[in-house]
């Protein structure tokens, strides 16, 4: 089936309706389809709409409660402890990002540990939505074990996302936003598909060895970014998305694919700054307009691929399909109408 386009308005009630019928309340239904929507805006579909079925369906076999209640504990005024009560992830990763401003807001900094989580979507829309609020961020959380600690032969680490967004008055916000693996297993599975070598330094095989053989890799483990410097900032989000929140850790998470049906329990960390206490707005301004200037015209060592800051690629991805509509693969569109219980209106 062909890709579709759609209007961003249009996604996001079509997203919310399904989440609705698969047991949400409407507005946390809102609330999640918001991050999910912003991602496919953001051109990162395996994290956007496509989620929705997955999600639902685990809520459907007992793994995730669609109608959890959850709940936030502000422990001082500037830390929030949240409990997402197994609840789908992007509605916990929205409570938590809420309670981070809002200690921002009263403390300058706030932050906030959320546990009891599931797949939270990608970390860029939650670090947007602060950015445009005058919020720099860092948000962090751990996942399903597929990463071996360096040296070792066994997935102890899960390929933890971790994001830095940093406000741009009147401008776009800068946003960093990665996992730790050199290449995600979507890829080694596509090369593996079409019978293509596997580029050196992507993963390794069942015993720890470098491989060029996709097959070989899926039988494997991903390696970090950056080698053992990748395998120790894992390590570091683990510790403060997991093991502080109260979330679990390392092997301790449930991989959501082979045990659908049993709580995941993943941990996130919300860090927020309110930047505008730290320099007036037009000071900030001046200020990232020179940064960006800086770094836009470093000469380029390839004409056909200007020097871009972090985040930008995707910035201009989102301005295009806010103003044309969002491209979303059919038969996900299908699937979502199925879900919503409108598959009649085509």
């Amino acid at each position: 089936m062909t890709d579709a386009t759609i209007a961003e308005d249009a996604l996001l009630s079509l997203a919310t309706r399904a989440l609705v019928a698969g047991g949400m309340r409407e507005y946390e239904a809102a609330l999640a389809a918001r991050v999910l929507v912003l991602a496919d805006l953001f051109g990162l579909s395996t994290h956007g709409i496509s989620r929705v079925p997955q999600y639902l369906g685990r809520v459907k076999v007992g793994g995730i409660d669609a109608a959890a209640d959850v709940q936030v504990a502000r422990v001082m005024p500037a830390l929030a402890m949240v409990d997402g009560r197994n609840g789908i992830g992007p509605l916990v990763g929205m409570k938590a990002l809420e309670a981070a401003l809002e200690g921002a807001r009263a403390c300058g900094i706030g932050a906030a540990f959320a546990r009891g989580s599931n797949h939270f979507g990608p970390i860029a829309p939650y670090a947007m939505i602060a950015a445009e609020q005058g919020f720099a961020t860092l948000i962090a959380s751990n996942a399903t074990t597929t990463i071996a600690p360096w040296g070792g032969k066994d997935t102890r680490i899960g390929n933890n996302p971790i994001g830095i967004g940093v406000p741009n008055p009147g401008g776009d916000p800068v946003l960093l936003d990665m996992a730790l693996s050199v290449a995600a297993r979507a890829k080694i599975r596509s090369l593996a598909a079409s019978g293509q070598p596997m580029p050196e330094g992507w993963a390794t095989d069942a015993e720890g060895r470098p491989t060029t053989d996709p097959k070989a890799a899926l039988a494997g483990f991903l390696l970090p970014v950056g080698g053992h410097k990748g395998y120790g900032l894992a390590v570091m989000v683990d510790l403060l998305a997991g093991l502080l929140s109260g979330a679990s850790y390392l092997t301790r998470v449930s991989a959501w694919d082979k045990a659908p049906e049993v709580a995941q329990d993943l941990g996130h960390v919300f860090i927020a700054i309110d930047a505008t206490k730290l320099a007036p707005v037009e000071v900030l301004r001046a200020r990232m307009a020179d940064f960006i200037d800086i770094i836009h015209t470093t000469p380029h060592s390839d004409p056909a691929r200007p020097v871009l800051l972090p985040g930008e690629r995707e910035m201009q991805l989102l301005h295009r399909q806010r103003a044309t509509g969002v491209r979303v693969a059919g038969a996900d569109l299908v699937k979502l109408r199925e879900l919503a219980g409108d598959a009649e209106r085509g």
